[in-house]
């Protein structure tokens, strides 16, 4: 798929968006709209190596599980994710966020998604899916993000660990018998 690219202006420090974004927790609460049942990857949600799988609700999908990973952070301008989706997690994603100073306004922040299907298979589900959606559900979800910076509402759940939260050691202890 070519890259899809939407963006907005958001009226916070670019620091603040950055802190916000590289937390990858907080992805799910500005897209649950169309990616849902966020699991966390590993405990630590915040920087370099953090991650989550989903689900994305778009028509005619069959193989609708997908993940991404922080693979770049230089802040405070650019944070890269890289992930799979598709069947047998083959189709290979990259969303690049770009945040710019945008004078008295804020920070103007810029999405852009892009895909790469192995197969003549994957690439024919994608235009099924088709661009537009996949514009317009990320449009909404930046638009979400600038509630949420700017007035605090229209917050989702955010994710847990998977496989559940974390127990303490047990106080089981074995003994010889």
């Amino acid at each position: 798929m070519d890259p899809v690219t939407t963006s907005v202006t958001i009226a916070r420090p670019r620091e603040e968006v950055f802190a916000y974004l590289a937390d990858m927790a907080n992805h799910a609460e500005f897209t649950d709209h169309y990616l849902v049942d966020w699991r966390l990857t590993r405990e630590d949600s915040v920087g370099y190596g953090a991650g989550a799988r989903f689900r994305v609700k778009a028509p005619f999908a069959r193989f609708a599980h997908a993940d991404a990973t922080l693979v770049e952070l230089q802040e405070p301008h650019l944070i890269v994710e890289r992930g799979r989706s598709g069947k047998f997690n083959r189709v290979l994603t990259r969303g690049v966020y770009e945040l710019h100073n945008d004078g008295a306004n804020g920070t103007r922040v810029r999405f852009t998604f892009e895909t790469k299907p192995k197969f003549a298979s994957d690439r024919i589900q994608e235009a099924l899916g088709g661009t537009w959606w996949l514009r317009r559900k990320m449009a909404r979800g930046l638009e979400r993000l600038r509630s949420i910076l700017e007035d605090g509402r229209g917050r989702g759940a955010r994710p847990t660990v998977s496989g559940g939260p974390r127990k303490p050691g047990s106080a089981f202890t074995y003994k010889d018998r």
